[in-house]
């Protein structure tokens, strides 16, 4: 895959982004660091664990409605279903154990710095966020330092939210408790079947900054240099004090409006746009530069942007329900309506460049397409806003940023690990480092450190073992022979595979959970019916098979010789035939010649065809989707004869296929049994192709200077 590559002509349209025109307010003003250039420390190694999801599984709700599960060492277990993980794309209980091992590795491995870019709780209730203040306290006392930047989880809204909450914690007998705040509707109409506690409200940016202040958000006395967007010290020379004066919510506020930024901005806006800017209030920004160690950056960017909406009430500005949640907007709308943080990373950019610093930027979201560059094709072959790809930045988003001079970025929020990179004319280089989740598949977290100015080492480290992981087995062994017994609709449902429950690592544990995901959600939310159904049916064998195969039996004729393949025309709209159609019997001659085929590309390829066998549907569609989300590291799991059977499959399908006739949304029970397949699949194998023959995202160098990106990795498996 190779950068994008934009010329100057590309970027007049970021003309109303960048605040660079003469017509622009000038830029915030900053606090300069120490004038001095300075040698920076040798190899300082930061840990980046993105997207911890932090549940505390031993919290107390505070309640005496409810307290989670009795457990035989006189804690209560308050976590959620396992039904509940295996329907999301985050993991709620075991990423606790994984969130310290992780701690633990990182210790052992003599890291004392650890950056968090976003999402470091789960949507940061009272429980949660107490819990993790509490973990970090106890390796702060071991000598570690943290360092956290918000993401659209903590905070899940700007402003307090007492009506949070969540309907899926278990309970001791296998069943669902609904938990909420003590202002949800169902807890003022004092419904007997819900839990009301403050313990689930989520906190707005002022209760979180007074509880974690201590891990970056607020100066510390042995810091180097500490300041936020709006800092200003007494003759440019930085103090402690002044700078514990100014990390004060108060001292950190900006003006946002619904049509962009405000403030300093708001003029200039207003004239572009040619009306007065409406539903305009004051927000907080967390965002934080900080030296812990001579030379060394942290670069903390608050790129959370909570809009004003229909509901906003300028009479009640704090009102939760008056902002737009921040998950979509990312650095799309920082460059419209964060300006100052835009200028502010600017002139962070150029200090450290004139006083020799390792910068090490990150915000918790992307700064440019995160899935390989196959974004639009994504959109083509899958339902709308399916692989959530409205959260893709804009190419124009790549482009301000790079224009800041920031050189490389850590992002998070999609929860997978994958690398991509920006380049323009005017000689901007952008490296975007996505570091995956703790909390899914794929679980790793990345250490990064500067070989020397212009060359950054970034190493991924997999976490395969984690002790306790199935510490809650027993509970969830209670909740699935619940389900087994109930006759409910709603329970039979939500029926899952116990096999999870046998799993030896977190690992392992962690690839199960993502198949049945994919079973439980993905394929009806994400594939068309007919795409479903034959990614759900067919093994690789068939796929293999299919790929080659001619006929002018139809879709319709399927359920005449039904014994063939495992398709049928249920998916399509029924049309009558015309003229004189082909025998169904005619399916099967052809598919012997179509077997004849795929025998010779499996052979060339040093395979045979009913090796494909292996790759069942519940496999594939597995591995594709665990494939988007892992990268690199999906193909290490998959093991190299599987790679090699999926490369025979990318490059098996005709050059040119035949897009099948329509009726409306569906395809035509007329059309021939392959075309469909065949037109569909060769885009989801291509997709699946550039996804996994991405930027090195295992272990690599960022090369600043020759604007590349180096694999160090010499036995990571590539589609290529």
């Amino acid at each position: 895959m190779s950068r994008i590559l934009l010329s100057c002509a590309s970027l007049a349209a970021l003309a109303l982004l960048s605040a660079c025109g003469s017509d622009d307010p000038a830029p915030v003003q900053t606090a300069p660091s120490q004038p001095t250039p300075t040698t920076p420390a040798a190899n300082t190694s930061v840990a980046f664990m993105s997207d911890v999801h932090f549940h505390n599984v031993y919290g107390d709700f505070k309640s005496s409605q409810f307290a989670g599960i009795p457990t035989k060492d006189g804690k209560n277990a308050t976590i959620r279903t396992m039904y509940a993980q295996l329907t999301s794309t985050r993991l709620f209980n075991e990423n606790y154990f994984a969130f310290r091992a992780a701690l633990d590795d990182a210790y052992a491995k003599g890291i004392r710095h650890v950056a968090f870019p976003g999402d470091y709780s789960d949507d940061a209730q009272p429980m949660n966020i107490d819990g993790i203040a509490e973990v970090l306290k106890e390796y702060q006392a071991k000598g570690m330092r943290f360092f956290l930047a918000p993401g659209n989880h903590d905070p899940n809204e700007p402003f307090d939210d007492q009506e949070a909450g969540k309907n899926d914690f278990l309970t001791k007998d296998g069943k669902e408790q609904k938990v909420y705040g003590t202002s949800n509707a169902a807890c003022v109409a004092k419904d007997p079947s819900v839990v009301c506690t403050d313990q689930l409200m989520e906190q707005g940016y002022e209760k979180l900054m007074a509880k974690l202040g201590d891990f970056g958000f607020n100066p510390n006395k042995a810091d180097l240099h500490w300041e936020t967007p709006f800092s200003k010290y007494t003759g440019n020379k930085y103090s402690y004090e002044e700078a514990a004066a100014q990390s004060a919510v108060s001292k950190r506020e900006f003006e946002i409006c619904a049509e962009g930024s405000g403030g300093s901005y708001k003029a200039a806006g207003e004239a572009k746009l040619g009306k007065p800017f409406t539903k305009c209030a004051k927000m907080m920004d967390a965002s934080y530069l900080v030296e812990p160690v001579k030379g060394l950056w942290l670069l903390a960017i608050d790129a959370n942007v909570f809009v004003p909406n229909a509901k906003f009430d300028p009479a009640n500005p704090t009102k939760f329900s008056g902002y737009d949640g921040a998950g979509n907007a990312g650095w799309n709308k920082v460059l419209t309506h964060k300006m100052h943080l835009v200028d502010w990373i600017k002139s962070v950019t150029a200090r450290a460049k004139a006083e020799g610093k390792q910068l090490m930027a990150y915000s918790h979201y992307p700064t440019m397409d995160f899935y390989a560059n196959q974004t639009e094709a994504m959109k083509a072959a899958f339902k709308p806003g399916a692989f959530q790809t409205a959260r893709v930045p804009d190419a124009a988003t790549a482009a301000g940023v790079a224009a800041t001079g920031l050189r490389w970025h850590v992002g998070g929020h999609m929860h997978f690990n994958g690398t991509n990179d920006y380049a323009d004319a005017a000689g901007n280089y952008l490296v975007n480092v996505q570091s995956p989740s703790l909390a899914v598949y794929g679980a790793a977290y990345k250490i990064i450190s500067y070989k020397d100015l212009d060359t950054v080492d970034v190493q991924t480290v997999a976490l395969n073992s984690v002790s306790r992981f199935n510490e809650l087995f027993p509970y969830y062994q209670v909740e699935n022979d619940y389900l087994k017994g109930s006759t409910i609709a709603s329970d039979v449902a939500k029926r899952w595979d116990r096999g999870i429950l046998d799993t030896r690592s977190y690992g392992e544990f962690t690839r199960t959970y993502f198949g049945e995901l994919s079973r439980l959600r993905f394929m009806d939310e994400y594939w068309p019916c007919e795409m479903k159904e034959a990614a759900m049916n067919l093994n690789g064998r068939q796929m293999l098979i299919l790929s080659q195969l001619q006929t002018k039996v139809t879709l319709a004729q399927l359920k005449d010789n039904a014994g063939v393949v495992p398709l049928t025309a249920n998916c399509a709209a029924t049309v009558a035939a015309t003229g004189m159609p082909v025998a169904a019997t005619q399916l099967s001659a052809d598919w012997l010649d179509a077997t004849a085929r795929a025998e010779k590309l499996a052979a060339a390829a040093g395979l045979t065809l009913d090796s494909f066998a292996k790759i069942t549907p519940y496999d594939f569609y597995g591995d594709f989707h665990r494939t988007v989300y892992a990268g690199e590291l999906a193909l290490r799991d998959m093991g190299t004869e599987r790679v090699s059977q999926y490369k025979v499959l990318m490059g098996a399908f005709p050059a040119t296929t035949t897009a099948p006739v329509k009726v409306g949304d569906k395809p035509s029970s007329q059309n021939p049994v392959h075309v469909a397949f065949q037109h569909q699949f060769k885009q989801v194998f291509a997709i699946f192709k550039g996804l996994g023959s991405a930027k090195p995202s295992d272990r690599f160098t960022i090369d600043l200077k020759g604007r590349k990106i180096d694999n160090a990795n010499g036995a990571g498996l590539s589609f290529n």
